[in-house]
């Protein structure tokens, strides 16, 4: 007997037709990419976004590189054992895997504003106090990330089993190309042109529409299988309420964080401008010193602070001393020429620019968002005799030496930041450029943050210069601090004074070491010379 079209089962009249695998297999190639991209946008963004609490060096990014790619090869190996499910389940796992990823993602930003400023305050040594701060924030988004490539891997797999090696190398391949996309435009795309919590919220943003895409595939393979085996809606109602579930607890959560982040303004730039180098904020300091004052912050370090109608004003106690020490050497009435490493909030070279009338000055900072925040909001005036140039500072004095240009009277090294000094900077190479740039009775001058206790990077530093000049000094003040701000003295001549008196902080007072102290130091620090091929001036300061 016919059975009528009328009576057919539901299924089987209106058969659904399975997508096409060729189309299935490019889906999961395209999410396997993105979501790499993504990863590696996070890794970037998270050494900018925590700059202005741990300042940027070699530690901050092997802790991050070491925390993410953990998490990813934890994601990887969860993945790999939730791919063993059927198909429908693995894609399900894939969505809500990267729901989870699109929430911890979201929930760095408030995590940030709430617990770094409490772990920096533990005071623990530099590398435990990173390792926990990188932990804490960028390992879970690591894991969830890291899940989804062995499933979709799989997935695709079983739409062509035929295809396995073939396969397998493509998405290995696009999951690298998408990690080479991602750190590409991380670095020069989005942060210059989103800023680093935009980026952020980006990304989240991504991670929820992969997990619309996903779970909308883990539907669609459901109802299939519902298709062929009407018995398995049943067994699947028990799924669906448990995915409804996840979704509205997945809006409560995004919900909480949103209003967890808008609380704690975490959602906002706490960095007045960006840059490509640093986040640079403007804090005024007028109440500190009783007249119109900012202080220019890079990332977490003050790099200067510049009293707006007394230039030559100079209350950084290193900034007087370098001060002291050039007028030991120059007279106010001579036309001395100087080059500035890094510009900051160039309050010395503003200074000498008021004080030497016929003084000629080359500043060489690598971030013009630095020098443009210099003469927008720290009052510095341009000027004829101030060449600025926004290039590294190693190149620019080889450029000056390689030409008929005079030679230099003073050198200011001041490329210092927290524990991070470019090491290109404080090598036996570059400190025979330097000589070679200054005049026969010429100075250099660098300013040393380190330990006071164990001063090893003060001593390789002083070492490594006694290698190109006759004559090496070491200043220290007389304050009591943690980190102490040396000052490193090289020319062909000694300095006159081994004693030098602050004409602004009452009390401050700075002393030059004496050969015996610095003999016994040597000797008790064994300092190493630095050179292009081994500079470790991170492991000098950064290691208790």
């Amino acid at each position: 007997m016919t059975r009528s079209p009328g009576l057919a089962p539901p299924s089987l009249a209106h058969p659904r037709s399975a997508p096409d695998p060729k189309w299935r297999i490019r889906l999961y190639l395209a999410v396997t990419a993105i979501s790499a991209a993504c990863g590696l946008i996070v890794e970037i963004v998270a050494g900018r976004i925590i700059a202005p609490y741990l300042g940027m060096s070699l530690y901050t990014w092997t802790a991050i590189i070491a925390v993410v790619l953990a998490g990813f090869s934890v994601g990887n190996w969860i993945g790999g054992r939730l791919a063993s499910q059927s198909p429908a389940q693995a894609a399900r796992a894939t969505a809500i895997s990267f729901a989870l990823a699109a929430l911890t993602t979201l929930a760095i930003l408030p995590l940030l504003r709430i617990f770094a400023s409490t772990i920096v305050a533990l005071e623990l040594p530099a590398v435990p106090t990173i390792l926990i701060l990188t932990s804490a924030l960028f390992f879970a988004p690591s894991v969830f990330v890291g899940i989804p490539s062995p499933i979709l891997t799989k997935l695709a797999v079983d739409e062509d089993p035929s295809s396995l090696g073939p396969l397998i190398g493509q998405f290995f391949a696009v999951g690298a190309v998408g990690s080479i996309v991602g750190t590409l435009a991380a670095g020069y795309l989005f942060i210059s042109w989103l800023g680093s919590t935009a980026t952020l919220l980006t990304v989240t943003a991504i991670y929820a529409i992969l997990t619309i895409i996903m779970g909308l595939d883990a539907r669609r393979r459901q109802q299939l299988l519902t298709d062929a085996d009407p018995s398995a809606e049943t067994t699947s109602r028990p799924t669906a309420e448990a995915l409804t579930v996840l979704g509205a607890a997945f809006a409560v959560a995004t919900l909480s964080l949103l209003a967890l982040g808008s609380q704690s303004d975490a959602f906002t730039s706490n960095c007045d401008t960006e840059s490509d180098y640093y986040c640079i904020r403007i804090r005024d300091a007028s109440a500190t010193f009783g007249a119109p004052s900012r202080i220019l912050v890079l990332d977490h370090l003050g790099h200067g602070i510049n009293l707006r109608d007394a230039p030559s004003m100079l209350v950084s106690p290193y900034l007087e001393l370098q001060d002291q020490l050039t007028r030991q050497a120059f007279s106010t009435s001579q036309a001395m020429t100087a080059f500035f490493i890094g510009g900051g909030a160039y309050t010395l070279p503003r200074a000498w620019l008021a004080r030497y009338p016929q003084a000629e000055i080359t500043v060489a900072e690598i971030d013009p968002a630095v020098s443009e925040t210099a003469q927008k909001q720290m009052w510095l005036t341009p000027s004829d005799r101030l060449n600025m140039l926004h290039r590294d500072a190693r190149q620019a004095l080889r450029d000056h030496a390689n030409s008929n240009a005079k030679k230099l009277d003073v050198i200011v090294g001041d490329a210092f930041h927290d524990i991070a000094v470019p090491p290109h900077l404080v090598t036996r190479e570059f400190y025979q450029l330097i000589r070679a740039s200054l005049q026969p009775d010429g100075l250099y001058l660098m300013n040393v943050i380190d330990n006071p206790d164990r001063p090893r990077l003060v001593a390789s530093v002083a070492k490594t210069l006694s290698q190109a000049f006759n004559n090496v000094e070491i200043w220290v003040s007389n304050e009591t601090t943690k980190r102490a701000t040396f000052v490193v003295r090289a020319s062909a001549k000694p300095s006159a004074k081994p004693l030098l008196q602050s004409n602004v902080q009452e009390g401050l007072a700075w002393q030059r070491l004496s050969a015996t102290q610095v003999a016994q130091g040597m000797a008790a620090l064994n300092p190493v010379v630095l050179t292009d091929d081994h500079a470790p001036v991170d492991r000098l300061i950064g290691l208790e």
